[in-house]
Parts: structure tokens; C-alpha cells; sequence
């Protein structure tokens, strides 16, 4: 009896399995139990084409490797030193206003079912409203963590800081001035000099530990000329191809998709750097899922993909010396390539500028999955606003896009930059803002 009260049993709800497939692994030697009906909701799930099937199906497998070695009922003891239990029933008086036909509300009745038993138990799931009446029930109720981060300290890609005359000299010239503050690999400094309006934008070389000049592009990029301080750090990370993964993020309005597609046609028809531009963004479905619609493929898509079109049909307006005019004449000439994410999953990508747009609806599992398909010579761009986010299980601090930032801002492969200023419109910056 004392074991089992100092072992806590976690319950786990269906969407953590939908957040990330192996999440029983994060436990580590204590009770993971998986109800029979989030075991059912899984398998409805698993028919879906987008990524909540995929992650299903990729849970059901994990979850039978690990019951072939024991009895599920009684227990069976993971690698972690955890012991997974699947629950068949729940024994236990319903309340009152509690309807038993709902399968979330069976989770709850298998948690609160334990824990009359005796044990410690710890509702795990991603819905806030679940967590609500779990909290109702007498539960413990907590959000999965194990990729969560702060967005509040989330890493900005820049700092500022004051340069002397002399140094502002030497930067200018060239030189590359040493700099004993720790920075991250590829972090700017933006130094304001005393009497001057200009803002002097450096990067950090980790290996020699200096900061130098970071130069911004002579001539506007396919039309398209930076209008801030961030705007021009964004462009130097999307030309440098030692740099193959960048994240903007920033609000709306902030230039992050508009600067990345005209650096990638800039890259493909100009430097011919790349082979293709490659631009994409997830599918987050609103009522019925995108396959019950009818029409072709590209009739479904048209709605969501036209946000890429109108930045594509703005760069094609403003840029005067390229011959190409619309974005039918990119495509047709295989230039640019514009899809829904579903769609590019499990393709080799190699020899592309890879932009993908509204990451912040992507998971941290789905991040994985889509950067790792990136083929050699290939940059991959990441753009989104971790404060929109559309996707019901997903929150500022658990989007892929933000935990993407976290992990990799150490990484000498890696850039990053969040945009500020919205150049839109004065009431797109206060719409933002303020709404």
C-alpha cells in the first residue's frame, strides 16, 4: 500500500497522443494508464489523412509493441521503469451532471475511478476544458509539458547595445570586434553610436567569438527593400546558405512570409542557388475535414493557399527586372512549387528553398517530421506567430514553431529573428495590437 501511494498514475488523454505518439515515455517510473476509450478515440482517428491520423496510428503502433510483452490489464514495465496499464472499465458511481455517453467524460470516470482506489492520480491532457472538469471532478489536471516553452523569454535572435566612435569605425570598415558576452551561434547585435541615427546591425561568429558587420542587400530583392532593422537581419539569414534553417516570427504584418518568398525567388531565378521554391502551410481543418469538400484537390486548397498567392502577386508587381510577370508562369516553369503540407510529407526535398508558413499550428512532432525530410542543399524557412494559433491543442508555448527556437538556438546551423514592426498598414499594427 505505501508503494502504491507514493507511485503516481498518470491518465492520459487522447490528444497527448495526438500531440506527440510516444508521450508515455516522458514519465519516467511511475503508472501510465491509457483508458480503453482513448484507445477507441485513436482508432476513429486513425482513418484521418492529416496529421491527427498520422500521429494516431503512429501511437496504436507504439502503444502494441509495448503490450506484446506483457498483460496491459495487470501492467507491463517499460524501458523508462514505468509501468503502462490499459483500462477496460470504471467502476465507479457517475455524477449526476456528467454524461456517460461522452468518451471524454469516460476518461474522466477511469481517473476519478483510481483515484477513489487510493492512488495519486494526474489527469494528463491538452484540452483546457477537460483539465477544467477534471478540476470539477477533484482531479489533478495537467498539461503535457515535456515541449513546452516560456514564450515569454522565448530567445528574440537579436539584442541591442551602444558602440563607441572607434568601434563603429571598425565595424564599418570590416573589422571583426571580439565579444566577451555569451551569445547564441548567429544572434545580431544591433549597436546604436552616440549622435547618429544609424543603426549598425552585427552578427555573432561563436567560433571566433566576434561580431561582425552583417550586410544587407544592395538592391531590393525581387522588388521587395527591408524597412526596419529586423527586416534587414531576416534578409541576412535568408541569404546565407551556411545558414539552412531560419524562423521569423513576428504579429501580423510583420513582413516574415512576404521577405521569405521573395529571398527563395531571388535564390532560384537570380543566383540560381536552388532548384525550386518550395512554399507551404498546414491544413488546420474547421468543421468537416478538408477531403468531405468536394471539387479537385487544388479547388479545396484554393481558399486557404490564396494568403501565399497574394504575397507572390505583390513580390511579381514590385520587381522590375525579372521577365516573369504571374505566379502561373512561375509554376508552369516549375520555379515555385505551392502546397499544403499534407501533401509534401514523405517526399525527398533536396536542392530547395523550403518555406513553411503558419508553423505556429504545427506540433512539435509534425516539426520533426517536416524538417527532417529536407534533402541536401536545401534551406528551410519557418515562418508564424506563436500568439494566432488555430489549432485547438496547441498554445503559444507548445507550438512546434516556438519549441523549434528553443532547441535549435544553440546550433550553428541555425537563425533565427522575430520581426517587430508591422509595415502594413498603421491599422494592421494597431489591429494587432490592441484586438
Amino acid at each position: 500500500m505505501a508503494h502504491q501511494q507514493t507511485l503516481k498514475s498518470f491518465v492520459m488523454d487522447t490528444n497527448v497522443f495526438i500531440h506527440k505518439p510516444d508521450a508515455i515515455m516522458s514519465f519516467k517510473d511511475n503508472e501510465v494508464v491509457v483508458p480503453m476509450w482513448v484507445l477507441e478515440e485513436l482508432d476513429k482517428l486513425k482513418t484521418y489523412s492529416d496529421a491527427r491520423g498520422r500521429n494516431a496510428r503512429a501511437a496504436i503502433r507504439f502503444l502494441d509493441e509495448i503490450v506484446r510483452s506483457g498483460d496491459p490489464a495487470a501492467g507491463v514495465k517499460m524501458e523508462n521503469g514505468s509501468i503502462l496499464r490499459i483500462l477496460s472499465s470504471t467502476p465507479v458511481k457517475n455524477p449526476e451532471d456528467l454524461r456517460v455517453d461522452e468518451p471524454d467524460n469516460r476518461i474522466l470516470l477511469t481517473a476519478l475511478a483510481l483515484q477513489e482506489e487510493g492512488r495519486r492520480v494526474f489527469f494528463v491532457s491538452k484540452d483546457i476544458n477537460a483539465r477544467v472538469k477534471a478540476a470539477a471532478l477533484g482531479i489533478k489536471a495537467v498539461d503535457y509539458e515535456k515541449q513546452k516553452v516560456n514564450i515569454e523569454n522565448l530567445y528574440a535572435g537579436y539584442r541591442v547595445a551602444e558602440a563607441a566612435e572607434d568601434t563603429a569605425a571598425e565595424l564599418v570598415a570590416g573589422a571583426a570586434i571580439p565579444w566577451k558576452e555569451k551569445l547564441h551561434p548567429n544572434e545580431f547585435v544591433f549597436f546604436s553610436t552616440a549622435g547618429s541615427d544609424r543603426t549598425l546591425i552585427t552578427r555573432y561568429d561563436r567560433h571566433g567569438e566576434t561580431l561582425r558587420l552583417a550586410l544587407d542587400p544592395v538592391e531590393p530583392v525581387c522588388g521587395i527593400s527591408p524597412l526596419n532593422v529586423n527586416q534587414k537581419a531576416a534578409f541576412n539569414l535568408l541569404f546565407d546558405d551556411s545558414v539552412p534553417l531560419v524562423t521569423l516570427v513576428g504579429k501580423a504584418g510583420t513582413g516574415k512570409t512576404l521577405l521569405a518568398i521573395a529571398a527563395g525567388l531571388e535564390k532560384v531565378i537570380e543566383q540560381q542557388r536552388y532548384n525550386r521554391v518550395l512554399v507551404t502551410r498546414p491544413v488546420v481543418p474547421f468543421g468537416k475535414d478538408l477531403g468531405y469538400l468536394p471539387g479537385s484537390k487544388d479547388e479545396k486548397l484554393a481558399h486557404w493557399m490564396q494568403p501565399l498567392f497574394d504575397n507572390l502577386d505583390l513580390i511579381l508587381a514590385s520587381n522590375k527586372k525579372s521577365k516573369i510577370r504571374s505566379a502561373d508562369s512561375l509554376l508552369n516553369n516549375n520555379l515555385i512549387e505551392i502546397e499544403a503540407l499534407t501533401y509534401i510529407r514523405g517526399r525527398s526535398l533536396p536542392n530547395q528553398f523550403i518555406v513553411i508558413d503558419e508553423a505556429q499550428n504545427l506540433s512539435p512532432h509534425e516539426i520533426k517530421t517536416i524538417v527532417s525530410r529536407a534533402g541536401e542543399n536545401t534551406k528551410v524557412v519557418l515562418t508564424g506567430d506563436p500568439y494566432q494559433i488555430d489549432s485547438p491543442y496547441l498554445d503559444s508555448n507548445s507550438n512546434g514553431l516556438t519549441y523549434l527556437v528553443e532547441v535549435f538556438k544553440d546550433q550553428d546551423v541555425f537563425g533565427h529573428i522575430v520581426l517587430e514592426k508591422s509595415e502594413r498598414s498603421l491599422l494592421a499594427e494597431l489591429a494587432a495590437e490592441l484586438l
